[in-house]
């Protein structure tokens, strides 16, 4: 199967790991997507890092045959060697932190292989897991930053992202996945605090979500391993970190992410990252193109 038409492609960073690489990239979604992933030796993880475009959706047509799409959820994988059809309508630009590791850094932790189950395959298109996400969110915090030490820790954090993507895809069959917020509960959260502005309240979330403010949260530290303010604060910085590299103000950008003023978005943005806003945009403008 060709594509016919792929969404332009931009690397913003990338981190090498372990039998593999981690790479930040943007997806231009200006025109609709209808392209095949497969790689042949690699596993492929995909978070998005903005909310995926609502109705992505893949099919391993291979398998499946070429009728049946399910949707994309906030993670994905894509084991060694399968297809997936990936399609999407045209919509809003898309970041994602990308994670290829070599079938055998994965493999070597299964008990005589896998296979790849329709149970399986459906599983990995949609992951709700704390510790996934947590060790792809790490590595897209070296990816963008780094520091001392960084080469080692993420040696650490891709082995420990192996052993659970192993421990993920045996327990599918299983059938004991980690519970937590539906995928599309999760989806509408991300798409909320990705609108900027000042934070929404638990309360609100609580009531997009349908849910009550204690369901929400116990539900959320399930699915993503932190707190929602934690994880509000830290989709504040990531945003900020994308429009850093824009030639936006300084104070605009303050504004426009909820902050009461460019003091104190500098004073958040220099506890989360260790530098101040105008220190990270430097940075950024004296990486080689």
């Amino acid at each position: 199967m060709q594509s016919d038409t792929f969404t332009a492609t931009v690397f913003e960073a990338e981190l090498a790991i372990p039998h593999g690489m981690a790479r930040i990239m943007s997806f231009s979604n200006a025109q609709p997507t209808n392209h095949v992933f497969r790689r042949e030796e690699h596993y492929w993880l995909d978070l998005c890092l903005s909310p995926r475009p609502e109705k992505a959706r893949g099919c391993y047509f291979e398998r499946w045959g070429p009728h049946r799409f399910e949707r994309l959820g906030e993670i994905i994988l894509i084991p060694p060697g399968e297809a997936l059809h990936v399609r999407t309508e045209a919509g809003e630009n898309q970041a994602s932190i990308v994670c290829e590791i070599h079938a055998q850094a994965v493999d070597r932790w299964l008990d005589g292989g896998l296979e790849w189950t329709d149970r399986r395959l459906e599983g990995g298109l949609d992951i709700v897991h704390p510790h996934i996400r947590s060790c792809l969110a790490r590595l897209a915090q070296e990816a963008y930053r780094g520091g001392t030490g960084s080469a080692t820790l993420a040696e650490m954090i891709a082995g420990q992202l192996a052993i659970e993507v192993a421990r993920y895809c045996e327990a599918i069959a299983e059938g004991h996945i980690m519970g937590g917020l539906a995928s599309w509960r999760l989806r509408l959260i991300d798409e909320r605090l990705q609108r900027g502005g000042a934070p929404p309240s638990l309360g609100e979330l609580a009531a997009l979500c349908s849910l009550s403010v204690r369901q929400l949260t116990r539900g959320f530290r399930s699915s993503r391993g932190c707190t929602i303010g934690d994880h509000i604060a830290q989709t504040r910085i990531e945003m900020a970190k994308r429009l850093l590299i824009s030639d936006d103000s300084i104070k605009s950008i303050a504004f426009a992410l909820g902050f009461v003023s460019p003091s104190s978005f500098s004073y958040a943005f220099g506890r989360a990252t260790g530098v101040t806003p105008l220190r990270f945009r430097q940075s950024q403008l004296r990486k080689p193109a």
